[in-house]
């Protein structure tokens, strides 16, 4: 009889690091939601501004909904740029505080106050001055050109404070400690709302929703439209700024860390090092918004019936996918705290256990969508022709529901390794070559003669494509760092 096969040296190795993954699931899944699901409230909360904005505005007039809605697609890339090279701060606090080198967060934190003043300063000089080129250059009406405009001035007032938010947001999450995040986004939201009532209706809308006991100054009150949303948007932004420099100045939860003392003049070696970390992810996160806000402009064309399809079946998944994009928030923290302490083994199981978490999560949002799309397409349209495209959109996006949780939670390690300029350049190819470039030629050419043009669901087919090319990609970068940091050939980072 001839002898058993013995285990080859790599089956051996796959189940021991299986085994170890194991283990690590028992101590990382509590941390890890611990983190994430504030992170989440968070998102949405923010994200719920948006929508409220946009509804209020509605009601008012068309006018001013266009108005708010161009001059939304203008800020909101820029703040998103801000907010993502703030992020750089987070992994270098979660590894400073794992290993045990608190004393040199503070000055990072300052020097990331600096790079948010002049990042918020320099996105409202732009507001102010730039914007009515842009809307001649995309031919927009002349009066909601100028609403636009109106709006986006008042708005060009809190980009100082939402970026001074977002650096100490940075921080606060570096520390793990997430929920100040959620709590003051929600006040935001909270203030957001009444904000939004009394400057855009103004007096007449007061008045019809308390009756005419109101005194004659307040029944007086100007409907500002879109004007007010801009002035309530940026007063919620500084609110948010307050609140959170209030809580990290009065809170017991940062231990030794006092940040708002002997403030630290600029340091560009501390500078250079957050630039380094920070404007990758921004440039990365400002292609994914760009990638979404250049498919709607392209599909303009193809008729209201797919443009308010693609809008619902983008609005919906979008809610979905703050999930996986916070669970990718908290891996960055989590990957960054161990690799502080000196464990870059631990960190390397850390990170592909959080990459498993994402796989869950994307059966989870594939499930919720399959559950849900028909109920929940009905509460954004009545109209049957708008639903039907809509559920064929919805199909293709539980596709990429892997591919889309994998790729932000393996850039979100990544980033846990300060390993970012890599994450912008695959974002680059990924989502611009082959998500737009190949979703426009599937839409408007199809598939060389051998399909006909796909319409909007080419463009979808092509985010798809896309999305799982990054993921490939930076599959490949996580396990080579991860592993090279693990045998000692890459040294982990010291500050």
């Amino acid at each position: 009889m001839p002898p058993l096969s013995r285990p080859t040296d790599g089956t051996a190795t796959l189940a021991s690091f299986s085994s170890r993954l194991l283990a690590t699931s028992r101590k990382e899944t509590r941390p890890l939601l611990r983190l994430t699901l504030p992170i989440c409230g968070a998102q949405l909360a923010q994200a719920g501004m948006s929508v409220v904005d946009v509804i209020m505005t509605g009601r008012l007039s068309a006018t001013d909904l266009a108005a708010v809605s161009v001059g939304s697609s203008l800020w909101m890339p820029l703040m998103l740029f801000i907010t993502g090279t703030l992020m750089g701060l987070t992994p270098i606090v979660a590894q400073l505080l794992g290993g045990g080198r608190t004393a040199g967060i503070r000055p990072s934190v300052h020097q990331a106050l600096w790079i948010a003043l002049v990042l918020g300063i320099a996105a409202a000089v732009l507001l102010w001055f730039t914007v009515m080129p842009i809307f001649r250059l995309m031919a927009v009406p002349e009066e909601v050109a100028e609403r636009a405009a109106a709006y986006l001035a008042a708005v060009a007032f809190g980009m100082p404070g939402v970026a001074l938010f977002q650096a100490l947001r940075a921080f606060s999450d570096g520390m793990n400690h997430t929920r100040p995040s959620l709590w003051i986004s929600l006040v935001g939201l909270g203030v957001n709302i009444p904000s939004n009532f009394v400057l855009i209706y103004g007096g007449e809308g007061l008045t019809g929703l308390f009756g005419d006991w109101l005194p004659g100054s307040v029944q007086d009150l100007p409907a500002l439209g879109a004007l007010g949303c801009g002035i309530a948007t940026a007063f919620s932004m500084w609110v948010m700024c307050l609140a959170m420099i209030t809580y990290t100045r009065r809170s017991h939860a940062y231990g030794d860390i006092v940040l708002w003392h002997s403030p630290t003049l600029p340091r560009w070696p501390l500078i250079g090092e957050l630039l380094h970390v920070g404007v990758p992810i921004g440039v990365a996160i400002f292609v994914e918004v760009t990638l979404f806000t250049l498919i709607a402009l392209f599909i303009a064309s193809l008729g209201e019936v797919t443009v308010a399809a693609h809008q619902v079946a983008l609005n919906y998944t979008s809610i979905l996918f703050m999930l996986p994009l916070s669970l990718g928030m908290a891996l960055t923290v989590r990957v960054g705290n161990t690799l502080g302490q000196g464990r870059p083994d631990a960190a390397r199981l850390v990170a592909w256990y959080g990459i498993l978490m994402a796989l869950a999560v994307a059966g989870l949002n594939s499930l919720l969508l399959w559950l849900t799309a028909e109920p929940v397409i009905g509460l954004y349209t009545h109209d049957s022709e708008v639903q039907r495209l809509t559920l064929t959109l919805v199909g293709l996006a539980m596709i990429f529901q892997v591919s889309d949780s994998l790729q932000v939670n393996l850039a979100g390690a990544l980033r846990g390794y300060k390993d970012t300029r890599i994450i912008m350049l695959i974002t680059v190819l990924s989502y611009w070559l082959v998500g737009l470039g190949g979703g426009h030629w599937l839409g408007s050419h199809g598939l060389f003669g051998w399909v006909g043009p796909l319409g909007v669901h080419g463009y979808w087919i092509g985010l798809i494509g896309g999305l799982s090319i990054a993921a490939v990609l930076l599959g490949k970068r996580l396990r080579r760092i991860s592993k090279a940091t693990s045998n000692g050939q890459i040294e982990i980072p010291s500050k």
